[in-house]
């Protein structure tokens, strides 16, 4: 386990890929772990479905002559193997692209995994920037504020907002006149609540939160649950 997550190795103990340390490692980590159970049926159920389902394109008539002729030529020398050695080369195939499937899946699981830890990284550190440099304005309507930095980045805090239902969502606009825009969206909940505004808050311009649907609209449909307004300069 040298990359230091066990989460990161149920598709190669799915495909029996691990030695017998790591394996006796993971299956210790396994038995107490819901989410490893969860991904290894899955690999497990891929693996199997590909063996047995794969619907392989049509090789194009001329490549597959090719094929053909050059294997009646090389036919005189192959070696014949005992009885209980002979696998079909067709269920060799299959199990062959069933195999890099399911790491293939692995791979974009891990790379979307390390991805998403990045950017959540990034987004940790903008917003411990807009914090350790800020101006605190408090919100109308609950217990929030927001924080402007001197760059006008600005990070809205909530405490304990009531949680949106699961076809809600929480989202954030930044109101300069007439001119509303979408400044981000989050689900709400106990506890303190950091959200970085995707757009910048000048001084005069009221940041305010409305409930909309899931996925957040283009403009306000819904009342304004909190408001602020910050100061000029």
């Amino acid at each position: 386990m040298d990359n230091g997550s066990p989460h990161e190795l149920a598709a190669a103990y799915a495909l029996d890929a691990l030695d017998a340390d790591e394996r006796r490692a993971y299956e210790t980590h396994l038995a107490a772990c819901e989410r490893c159970q969860d991904e290894v049926a899955s690999f497990r159920e891929t693996a199997a479905t590909l063996a047995y389902d794969v619907d392989l394109p049509r090789l194009p008539e001329m490549l597959e002559h090719r094929i053909l002729d050059a294997a009646r030529a090389e036919r005189r020398n192959v070696v014949p193997l005992p009885r209980r050695w002979a696998i079909p080369a067709a269920a060799l195939a299959v199990a062959s692209v069933a195999a890099a499937v399911v790491l293939g899946v692995w791979a974009a699981h891990l790379s979307d995994s390390l991805d998403h830890q990045k950017q959540v990284s990034k987004d940790q550190k903008a917003v411990i920037n807009v914090l350790s440099d800020c101006t605190k304005t408090q919100m109308q309507g609950g217990s929030a504020a927001v924080c402007v930095a001197p760059t006008e980045k600005a990070v809205l805090i909530a405490d304990s907002l009531p949680a949106a239902s699961p076809s809600k969502t929480y989202q954030a606009w930044v109101i300069s006149g007439k001119h509303v825009a979408p400044a981000g969206l989050f689900r709400g909940g106990a506890g303190r609540k950091y959200l970085r505004l995707t757009k910048t808050v000048p001084g005069g311009t009221t940041v305010a939160v409305t409930l909309e649907r899931r996925g957040g609209v283009s403009a306000p449909t819904g009342a304004i649950l909190l408001k602020a307004k910050v100061a000029s300069g």
